[in-house]
């Protein structure tokens, strides 16, 4: 967040305004909604957890215990059964979208 002086871009008049309100103190002034990012979007963490989940997930699958993943990727039981949750919901998505995409095929 970059520091702004008010008189180097705010007209005289609205600055006395402010003043009302905020006399001599930091004022934050937010990002219009549309200029605004999702969470990880600037960044490769949300890729980077989605891998890591999906990794987690086929480990699952291929025999490995919830105790011995949590051990492994220094998570919670907890978060490894909610990670094992939300990636079996989605390959059940992905196979429903498939089954619905080839009816409408035929």
């Amino acid at each position: 967040m970059d520091y702004i002086r008010a008189t180097d871009i705010l007209p005289q008049e609205l600055i006395k305004q402010l003043q009302q309100y905020v006399d001599g103190a930091m004022l934050y002034v937010p990002k219009k909604i549309e200029e605004k990012k999702a969470w990880g979007e600037q960044t490769t963490t949300k890729a980077s957890l989605a891998k890591r989940n999906a990794r987690i997930y086929m480990e699952f699958m291929n025999g490995k215990s919830v105790q011995i993943l949590a051990d492994e990727y220094f998570l919670a039981k907890k978060s490894i059964q909610r990670i094992i949750r939300q990636e079996k919901s989605k390959q059940q998505n992905k196979a429903d979208s498939l089954i619905t995409s080839r009816s409408l095929v035929k």
